[in-house]
C-alpha cells in the first residue's frame, strides 16, 4: 500500500483550532496497487486511513459522500443522536455511507457503539440484514438487551438462546457465526453489515482463530464494521481486509479519551497518594521519587494480599476473616468521604474479591431509600428461583452486601447475581464494585475511580506485572462522560517499582494485533464437507491475517539478515579454527556432564546422596543458581498444585528438593509468592529455602555442611550463605564433586563408558594451548558473539526459505493422514461417516468424541453416565482437591484415556508434535464428572456445589456448554443414523435442564 498524506485539521466540536487546509490532493487515477491516506484531527486526534484495492472505483457524488480520502455525509441521517458526534464517529459513519467497510480503534467509553448502532440503522432503512458479533455469550445477551431499546427487530442466537431468528438485526457470538458460513445459512445472502465487536479478540490463543475464519468465509458483498480497543497495527488489519475481500477498508483510530485520567500511586504500608501522571498524559518524576523514598523510610508492612498463584477456593458464601485488608479498607473509606465514587476495585484473583468486599463490613453508602429499591429489584430478580435456590447462601449472603452499596463481579458468581449486580451498578446503587478484569470487557459501565489492588497478575505460569494493554483496558473504566470532569485510577503497590515499568504499564503504546491463526480438525472437515467447493484448507490458510503478516514481514527480515552478515564479517576470522576446536570441546563436555547427571538424579540413585547439608547445583534453563544446600526432599501427591509458583517443574518427575539457594531480596518483599529469582549483579541477595524439582538439579558436590533446625531466622540462613561463599574461596577451580562410579558406585555399562569419554575430553581440555593462554577468555567470548551471529544468520535464512504457508501445507497434509488413519475420510479425502458426525462438534475434542461415539463406549452407559462422561470435555478450571471417582465412572473414564492416548499416538505417528501424557490430561479433565453425575440424577444445586472447590458460576457455565455440546452430540449421531446415541445425547441433555442452571437472564 502506498500512502498518500491528507492533513487536514478539521473543527472540533468544543475546542478552537486551525482552519481546514488540504495539504495533498488524491488522484483519482492512481494505478498503484492501493493507497492509504491519512488525516489527522489535531485537538481530538481522529486519525482516517484507508486501504484500497488498485482500480477501485471511486465513483460517488462528492458533494454527498466526499472522496475516499476524506469522507464526509451530507445526506439524510440513517438515526440522528442526542449529541454532537465526536470527529471518529462522523468520520466513521461517512465510510459507512459509502458502503465501505470500517475498523474502530478507540479507548473504552469513547463511543464505538454509536457507529455499530448507525450501521444498524442503515440496514433497517436499506432492508437489509445486519448480524452483530460479541466474544461472549454473556456479552451478547447484554448487547441484545441494549439494541432491543433502541431497535425494534432484534434477535438472539448463542447456542444455548435463540430468540426471534428471523429478525432484521441478529444478535450472535462468533461461533454462531463460523457456523453458518459453514453450513451455507440462507440467512447470510439476505446480510449487508457483520459487525465485529471487540475485534482485538482474535489475539486470543484458543478463540482467535473463529474471528479469522469467519472473516475470510464471509462473501465479499458483504460489508464490515469492526470495533476494538486501540492497537497499534490497525492500518495492517486494513491492509489484509483490503487485500482478502478486494474492497475498501477505512481505519478510523483515536487516541481521544472523552474524560481525561489522573493516574495516582498508593504505596501499601504507607500514607497518601501520589500522582505520577496527569490529565495530560504527562509523568511526574518528581512525585515518583517522593514515592519512592516512603519505601526506603518504612518497615517492610506488607499486608500478604499479593494475588499470586492459582486461586485458592472459596466464596462469599463461606464468608472468610478480613485481615490484611486495612489499606483498602482506608482507600475505599477515602475515596466515599471525597465523593470519588463509584468506583470498581480491580484485583486479579476471584478470592481475593469477595476477601476485600466482606472486609467492608463498616462501611455502608446507601440511604435507606436506596436499600428498599435494591431489595426490591433483588427480590424480583431472584423471583424467578425455586424457593430452595432462593436459600442458597451465595444468593442470602449477597443481599446485606448489595444493600449497603458494595458488591463482587467476577467469572465464578451465579451468573443471576452477577447480572444483578452489573444492573445494580449501571444504576448507581452499587458504590465500591469488587471485580476482577473480565469486568472491564464489553459493555461500558464506567466509574468515577478505578482502584488496583495489585500491579502483577498470575498468568498460569508466573507473577508478571501486567501489560500496559491490560492497564489501558481497565482505567478505561474511569471517568464517566458528562458526569466527571476527570476519571481517577489509584494503582496500589507494595514495593519499589522501576520508574521505566510504571511508565510502559499507565503510558505504554498499545499491543499490535497479531494472528493466532491454526489448522483444526474441525475447520478441514468442513472444508471438505462443503460441497460447492469454493473454499479448500489451502484458500483458508493462504488468507489467513497471519500468513499476511509474515508475508510482510519478509522485507525486514532481509534487512536484518544483511545486518548481521556485515556485523560478523567485521569480527574477522584469525586464528579461528583452534578456537572452533576449543569451544567445540567446551560443547562436548557440557552435553556428556548432562547425560551423566540425568542417570545420577535419578530417584532410586540420589535420594540417598540429597541429605541435609549436601551441596547441590541448581539450573532452571537459562537461569544458573550456582550451588545451594539441601534441606528435604518430599515426593509430590498426584494432584499437588498448591505448591508456590517454585522453579519451571518437569511433568514427569515426582519429587521436589527444598534447597536453600542464594535470592534476590525482591523475592522476600513477596514472600517468595511470586518466581524466585538469584540475585542481580551488585546485589547482596539472601538465602531462602526454595522448592527444586529433582531434574533441575545440575550437580551434586561431594561436600557437606551441618544446618541448624530452625532456618527462620535471616542469620541462620546468612551464616550458612558466607559458609558456601567460604567454599567457593577454598575450591577455586569449582566445588568437588560426587564421582557416579568411586562414590555412588553406579556400574552400569552405558554410564561408565559415558565416564571415560568424559574424562578424555577434560584431559584434552586441559592439555589445548588456549587453555592456559591469557586471552583464551577474550577470543572465546569473541568466537562466541561470531558463532551467536551465524546462528542467528542460519535461523532468519531457513525461516524464509520455510514459507508459513509451507509449514501449514505440512501440516494440513500431516492432519489429513491422521483424519485417514481413524476413518474420518478415505484414500480421495472423501468425508466418510465418522467424518460427516465430527463436522457437527466444534465444542469439544471432535476427533476423540466421535472415537467414543464409534467404538461403543456409550453403549453400556445409562444417560447420567454419558452426561457425566461427555462433561470431561468441556473447558473447566482445575480443582485443587483429590478425585475420587465412583464404580459406574471410572471404567468409562478410563475407556476415555485409552482412546485419548490412541488418538494422541496416531498424530504422533503423523509427524504432529503431540505429548501423549498432555494430549491425555488436557482432553480428559474429570474435576466435575460426579458433579455432574449427582445433578443429572437429581441432586439440589445446593448438594453439588458442596461436592467441589469449584466457583459455582464457574459450575453453572459448565452445565451450559456442556448442554449445547450434548445437542451437537445429538445432531452427529442423528446425522449418521445411530438412533439410540440420538435419544441418550437427548435425555442426558433433558436430565441437566432445571433449576437455577438454566435461570433465563435477567437481560433477556
Amino acid at each position: 500500500m502506498e500512502e498518500v498524506e491528507n492533513t487536514s485539521k478539521r473543527k472540533a466540536p468544543e475546542l478552537d483550532s486551525e482552519d481546514s487546509s488540504a495539504a495533498a490532493v488524491l488522484d483519482g487515477q492512481q494505478s498503484l496497487p492501493g493507497l492509504a491516506a491519512k488525516r489527522q484531527n489535531l485537538s481530538r486526534t481522529c486519525i482516517h486511513e484507508v486501504a484500497a484495492p488498485s482500480g477501485y472505483d471511486l465513483s460517488k457524488d462528492e458533494a454527498v459522500h466526499g472522496t475516499l480520502s476524506n469522507p464526509v455525509f451530507n445526506g439524510k441521517m440513517a438515526k440522528t443522536y442526542p449529541f454532537q458526534l465526536d470527529p471518529f464517529q462522523s468520520v466513521s459513519i461517512a465510510c459507512l455511507e459509502r458502503n465501505e467497510s470500517v475498523l474502530v480503534s478507540a479507548h473504552t467509553s469513547a463511543g464505538k457503539t454509536a457507529v455499530a448502532e448507525y450501521a444498524i440503522a442503515m440496514s433497517f432503512r436499506d432492508k437489509q440484514r445486519v448480524i452483530y458479533t460479541s466474544p461472549l455469550k454473556a456479552l451478547s445477551n447484554q448487547k441484545y438487551r441494549e439494541l432491543s431499546q433502541e431497535f425494534s427487530d432484534v434477535g438472539l442466537m448463542t447456542g444455548d438462546v435463540t430468540l426471534q431468528p428471523n429478525a432484521t438485526c441478529l444478535v450472535m457470538t462468533t461461533e454462531i457465526l463460523r457456523a453458518m458460513l459453514y453450513r451455507g445459512s440462507e440467512v447470510i445472502k439476505e446480510v449487508g453489515w457483520v459487525i465485529f465487536d471487540e475485534i482485538h479478540y482474535m489475539k486470543d490463543r484458543e478463540r482467535g482463530v473463529v474471528w479469522e475464519e469467519s472473516i475470510v468465509f464471509l462473501p465479499p458483498a458483504i460489508k464490515m464494521v469492526f470495533l476494538s480497543a486501540t492497537m497499534s497495527n490497525a492500518t495492517e488489519f486494513a491492509e489484509w481486509i483490503c487485500n482478502l475481500h478486494k474492497q475498501p477498508c477505512h481505519v478510523v483510530y483515536t487516541d481521544f479519551r472523552p474524560t481525561p485520567l489522573q493516574h495516582y500511586v498508593f504505596p501499601i504500608g504507607g500514607s497518601g497518594l501520589y500522582l505520577v501522571v496527569d490529565e495530560n498524559g504527562q509523568f511526574r518524576e518528581d512525585n515518583f521519587l517522593k514515592l519512592q523514598d516512603t519505601f526506603a523510610k518504612q518497615p517492610s508492612q506488607l499486608d500478604g494480599k499479593k494475588s499470586g498463584g492459582p486461586k485458592a477456593s472459596g466464596r462469599i458464601a463461606k464468608g472468610g476473616n478480613a485481615s490484611g485488608t486495612s489499606d483498602i479498607y482506608r482507600i475505599v473509606k477515602m475515596i466515599m468521604e471525597r465523593k470519588f465514587q463509584p468506583v470498581i476495585i480491580f484485583s486479579f484473583s476471584r478470592r481475593e474479591c469477595e476477601h476485600h468486599a466482606m472486609s467492608m463490613s463498616k462501611l455502608d453508602f446507601n440511604t435507606e431509600e436506596e436499600k428498599d429499591s435494591i431489595e426490591q429489584v433483588f427480590r424480583s430478580a431472584i423471583f424467578c428461583l425455586s424457593e430452595e435456590d432462593r436459600g442458597l447462601p451465595a444468593i442470602e449472603l449477597m443481599l446485606p452486601l448489595l444493600k449497603r452499596g458494595i458488591a463482587v463481579h467476577h467469572s465464578g458468581l451465579l451468573p443471576i447475581i452477577k447480572e444483578l449486580v452489573e444492573l445494580l451498578f449501571q444504576e448507581g446503587l452499587v458504590k465500591a464494585l469488587f471485580a476482577t478484569e473480565t469486568f472491564a470487557m464489553g459493555l461500558n459501565m464506567p466509574a468515577k475511580t478505578v482502584v488496583f489492588t495489585s500491579v502483577k497478575k498470575w498468568d498460569g505460569d508466573s507473577n508478571r506485572f501486567i501489560g500496559s494493554g491490560e492497564y489501558i483496558q481497565m482505567s478505561g473504566r474511569a471517568g464517566r462522560r458528562g458526569k466527571d470532569e476527570r476519571g481517577i485510577c489509584v494503582i496500589m503497590i507494595d514495593e519499589k517499582m522501576e520508574m521505566s515499568v510504571i511508565k510502559d504499564m499507565v503510558l505504554g503504546k498499545p499491543a499490535p494485533l497479531i494472528s493466532t491463526f491454526r489448522l483444526s480438525y474441525y475447520t478441514i472437515l468442513n472444508l471438505l464437507s462443503r460441497a460447492e467447493g469454493q473454499f479448500t484448507a489451502e484458500h483458508v490458510i493462504r488468507n489467513s491475517f497471519h500468513q499476511f503478516q509474515y508475508e510482510k514481514a519478509l522485507p525486514e527480515v532481509v534487512q536484518k539478515i544483511t545486518r548481521l552478515e556485515n556485523e560478523a564479517s567485521l569480527l574477522g576470522s584469525s586464528g579461528e579454527n583452534d578456537l572452533a576446536e576449543y569451544h567445540k570441546l567446551g560443547l562436548d563436555i557440557s552435553e556428556l556432564e548432562k547425560k551423566i547427571m540425568s542417570e545420577m538424579i535419578r530417584p532410586e540413585r540420589a535420594l540417598l546422596y540429597l541429605v541435609p547439608g549436601r551441596l547441590v547445583k541448581v539450573r532452571d534453563g537459562s537461569t544458573d543458581w550456582g550451588w545451594g544446600v539441601v534441606v528435604n526432599v518430599v515426593k509430590k501427591p498426584p494432584a499437588s498444585s498448591s505448591l508456590p509458583p517454585a522453579l519451571s517443574a518437569s511433568r514427569n518427575n515426582n519429587y521436589i528438593v527444598d534447597t536453600l539457594l542464594h535470592c534476590s531480596s525482591s523475592s522476600s518483599e513477596s514472600g517468595l509468592r511470586s518466581k524466585p529469582c538469584p540475585p542481580r549483579a551488585g546485589e547482596k541477595g539472601e538465602m531462602h529455602v526454595v522448592p527444586v524439582p529433582l531434574p533441575l538439579v545440575c550437580g551434586l558436590s561431594s561436600i557437606r555442611i551441618s544446618i541448624p533446625s530452625d532456618l527462620r531466622p535471616p542469620e541462620a540462613r546468612q551464616n550458612i550463605l558466607f559458609a558456601v561463599h567460604e567454599l567457593g574461596k577454598r575450591y577455586p577451580q569449582g566445588l568437588p564433586k560426587l564421582h557416579p562410579i568411586t562414590d555412588m558406585g553406579i556400574e552400569e555399562p552405558e554410564l561408565v563408558d559415558l565416564v571415560h569419554k568424559l574424562e578424555d575430553l577434560e584431559q584434552k581440555l586441559c592439555s589445548h594451548p588456549l587453555h592456559k593462554s591469557d586471552q583464551s577468555e577474550q577470543q572465546l567470548s569473541w568466537y562466541q558473539r561470531k558463532a551467536e551471529l551465524n546462528h542467528e544468520i542460519q535461523q532468519l535464512k531457513s525461516k524464509m526459505r520455510d514459507s508459513q504457508l509451507q509449514k501449514f501445507r505440512d501440516e494440513l497434509k500431516n492432519r489429513s493422514r491422521v483424519l485417514k488413519m481413524l476413518g474420518h475420510i478415505d484414500a480421495d479425502g472423501v468425508l466418510q461417516l465418522k467424518g460427516r458426525a465430527a463436522c457437527l462438534i466444534d465444542t469439544g475434542d471432535e476427533l476423540l468424541i466421535t472415537e467414543l461415539m464409534f467404538n461403543g463406549t456409550f453403549n453400556d452407559l445409562d444417560h447420567h453416565q454419558v452426561a457425566s462422561v461427555v462433561s470431561c470435555f468441556v473447558p473447566c478450571e482445575k480443582s485443587s482437591e483429590q478425585i475420587r471417582l465412583r464404580n459406574e465412572l471410572s471404567k468409562p473414564m478410563i475407556q476415555l484415556q485409552e482412546a485419548a492416548r490412541k488418538i494422541a499416538e496416531v498424530q504422533r505417528e503423523c509427524k504432529l508434535d503431540v505429548n501423549v501424557e498432555e494430549y491425555v490430561e488436557s482432553t480428559c479433565k474429570p474435576y466435575l464428572m460426579d458433579v455432574i453425575y449427582c445433578w443429572s440424577k437429581g441432586a439440589t444445586f445446593g448438594e453439588v456445589t458442596e461436592m467441589t472447590d469449584i466457583f459455582e458460576g464457574s459450575i453453572i457455565r459448565l452445565v451450559r456448554r456442556l448442554d449445547e455440546f450434548l445437542n451437537q452430540l445429538k445432531a452427529a449421531a442423528e446425522a449418521v443414523g445411530e438412533v439410540n446415541l440420538e435419544s441418550k445425547f437427548g435425555s442426558a441433555s433433558k436430565s441437566l435442564h432445571r433449576g437455577i442452571m438454566f435461570a433465563n437472564s435477567l437481560y433477556l
